[in-house]
């Protein structure tokens, strides 16, 4: 801990009366330094540190959002202070999400994407023109950008929006966003990570329930996600048995099941998972264990492959668990994943081939 007389050009701290947005609210919002923080005694509080993130020194910020006054440390301060600027120090703001998008008519219309060469090779346009799209801030404000702008600065987020709302096959966006998309790690990798949210996942937002994903399919004009959930209830469909109207299986257990949202990395496909709640069941007598092959055995099997000259296949079987016995008798309650006509009724949980 520092003491007063250590402080001998507090006038010269590098951090009073900087512009930094901070969190306030669960927000970031534009925040003025207005001095050291003191302890009862008079003692500032925290000590110097040549590396800012072991920087432990207090401040007094003002917001200017409210004038409402908070404390951060210096390694806070700090921390957002670089996510904010580029190399050269010039400020920028945090991207939270593309909301929307629109053009005019200096926009190239599909029959115009091409170019064809004297040779008969054809290439695309190369152009953004007449494009732009409305984003949201950190900060809460939202604004609009041209899509050169945006491109070069939040290539991945833009070229991610395009596929989530099927525009990528533009002539402003088709010439390259396929190739942003394939190169997103390295892309990534090189970029400072501004934002990390639980909500979204490659840009795409993630709905916590069924009629929330629906939902989200109707503001973006879309059927991903209805499809999804389509597609996983048609493969879980026969572990299924439904009971007549009212009726109420004697001796069964009820469960909560709910569906998993996710968004797969390679073509932003949007997946459903039909899961039930396995903790409100009793558990079970015999063991559950579920061997997974090593990653070193995949390897020396790739090896004996690559000196054998021997192809590898590979595949995937779809819904594996629905050929396991159901030992437990249990049932739910059909929600929206089963459409309306089912919606309410009784259903048993069982494997395909009990009967």
């Amino acid at each position: 801990m520092e003491t007063a007389e250590d402080i001998t050009y507090e006038s010269m701290d590098e951090y009073l009366s900087c512009k930094v947005k901070l969190p306030h609210m669960g927000e970031l919002y534009s925040a003025t330094v207005l001095r050291r923080k003191f302890d009862y005694n008079g003692n500032p509080i925290g000590s110097r540190a040549k590396n800012p993130i072991l920087d432990t020194r207090e401040y007094e910020v003002e917001f200017d959002l409210d004038g409402s006054k908070d404390f951060f440390t210096a390694n806070m301060i700090a921390e957002n202070i670089y996510l904010q600027v580029d190399q050269e120090g010039r400020s920028f703001s945090v991207l939270k999400e593309i909301v929307h998008h629109r053009k005019d008519g200096r926009a190239m219309a599909k029959g115009d994407a091409w170019v064809t060469h004297r040779s008969g090779r054809r290439t695309r346009k190369i152009t953004t023109a007449g494009w732009s799209l409305e984003v949201e801030w950190m900060d809460g404000s939202t604004s609009w950008v041209p899509l050169k702008d945006l491109k070069e600065s939040n290539p991945v987020e833009t070229a991610e929006y395009a596929v989530a709302n099927l525009i990528h096959e533009e002539p402003a966006f088709a010439w390259w966003v396929k190739d942003v998309l394939r190169k997103r790690d390295r892309i990534l990798a090189k970029v400072k990570s501004r934002y990390w949210s639980r909500t979204h996942k490659y840009g795409v937002r993630l709905p916590k329930t069924v009629a929330e994903a629906l939902q989200i399919d109707e503001e973006t004009g879309t059927t991903f996600w209805r499809d999804a959930i389509e597609k996983e209830m048609k493969n879980v469909l026969p572990a299924f048995k439904f009971c007549e109207e009212g009726e109420l299986p004697p001796f069964y257990k009820k469960i909560e099941c709910h569906m998993i949202f996710d968004v797969k990395l390679v073509g932003l496909v949007r997946k459903a998972r039909f899961v039930a709640g396995g903790h409100q069941t009793d558990p079970p007598a015999d063991s559950v264990f579920s061997s997974v092959v090593s990653r070193d055995s995949v390897r020396l099997g790739f090896l004996v492959a690559a000196l054998n000259d021997l192809d590898i296949l590979a595949a995937d079987v779809q819904n594996a668990y629905l050929n396991a016995q159901t030992k437990e008798k249990v049932y739910t309650i059909a929600g929206l994943e089963l459409g309306n006509e089912y919606k309410g009724n009784y259903v048993k949980l069982y494997a395909p081939y009990m009967g």
